[in-house]
């Protein structure tokens, strides 16, 4: 198989899809890859690595596209990348569908198999390929809102953790996944009191054992959410529901009942947000005010941090990609479950639930 590596152009995103180890045992298993120039800089991988790898460098966009059969990204193609992908292509990476309408008609319109890193599932419903970068995301999402807290970028000039005499900062966390732990820990580490909402009993006492009772976990009764918010110095958006749009847990009028000054990390906005407010910024241009309420609400959190991220996704989606790599799509999705949970969309039809749900469309099977 030809396996093509393009640069990312998120803003900011200094990702790639893989690594050079991954590059060499794909060559050595006889696929040839293909890598745009300058693809892994960002992470600290040069050219120069995957050549050694056994990866063919070249110079145009288009003619990797033209060339291989599956495409490894880290995000989701742009619109001004529509125009390089052909029929009955394979494309590997995050989608988020479900906010993504113009995305879901390009790939239908033009009939391209899109794999899904984000609704890989296992037998027990744990998503491999989403785990590190929720993991990064989460604990970002309280760095990042700690630093908007200063008064000089718009915020109250609040220190979360507090020093003697003077009371700790508030965070509230939407959603105990991965990201709304991951967040938690960071929180704690900072020193701020934490309370947490997630709608099942299970895992608020896995949460509660976890954190030995120093955070406080509750149901998200929207009353319950909206008095909590007004004393809050840091919300951060932590709702995940693969293949589907995050519900708005928190509206506009909860928002602004919030302190001057407090901030909002919305990292459900991949999938449209959990907060009726929240709307996509870029690493370029990151937040917005809304009733006094700073909102940073990036796409792509873990693309500014890619020696951590690049290698912990790639440790997740390497065994999936040789996978497609050696069994070709149908044999490779009919043997491994998970991976065929991953399809959202072929031969121009959803074949994705949640995708299909959201849109209000029909499952179709092959």
């Amino acid at each position: 198989m030809i396996i093509g590596v393009p640069k990312e152009i998120k803003d900011q995103e200094y990702r790639v899809s893989l690594t050079p180890v991954g590059a060499a045992a794909l060559h050595q298993g006889g696929h040839a890859i293909l890598l745009e120039t300058g693809a892994g800089a960002g992470s600290g991988l040069d050219d120069a690595a995957y050549q050694a790898a056994g990866a063919e460098i070249v110079s145009s966009k288009s003619a990797l596209f033209d060339q291989a059969d599956l495409i490894l990204k880290v995000k989701e193609p742009l619109p001004v990348e529509f125009d390089l992908f052909r029929r009955e292509q394979i494309l590997f990476t995050f989608l988020h569908l479900a906010a993504n309408p113009s995305l879901l008609r390009f790939l239908l319109e033009r009939e391209v198999t899109a794999i899904a890193y984000e609704t890989i599932a296992l037998a027990d419903g744990a998503l491999p390929l989403l785990k590190p970068m929720s993991e990064v995301a989460g604990r970002m999402a309280v760095l990042m809102g700690a630093y908007y807290l200063q008064r000089g970028k718009g915020g109250m000039g609040l220190l979360l953790s507090g020093v003697a005499g003077v009371k700790k900062g508030r965070v509230t966390i939407i959603g105990g996944g991965i990201v709304g732990k991951n967040a938690a820990q960071i929180a704690l580490n900072l020193g701020a009191e934490v309370t947490i909402y997630d709608i099942r009993s299970e895992r608020r006492s896995e949460l509660d054992d976890f954190f030995k009772g120093r955070v406080v976990t509750l149901y998200p009764y929207p009353e319950a959410i909206a008095e909590e918010l007004k004393r809050s110095d840091l919300a951060v958006g932590a709702v995940s529901r693969p293949g589907e749009k995050a519900p708005h847990l928190v509206t506009r009028e909860m928002v602004g009942a919030m302190q001057k000054g407090s901030v909002v990390v919305d990292v459900s906005i991949d999938q449209g947000g959990c907060f009726e407010t929240a709307r996509p910024t870029s690493h370029s241009d990151p937040v917005y005010e809304v009733g006094g309420v700073l909102h940073y609400c990036v796409s792509n959190i873990p693309g500014v941090v890619p020696k951590t991220s690049t290698f912990a996704l790639a440790n997740e989606t390497f065994p999936y990609i040789n996978m497609l790599a050696a069994r070709g799509f149908k044999q490779a999705t009919e043997e491994d479950a998970a991976l065929a949970q991953g399809v959202n969309v072929h031969q121009g039809r959803i074949v994705h639930p949640a995708v299909a749900a959201a849109f209000r469309s029909e499952v179709r099977s092959n």
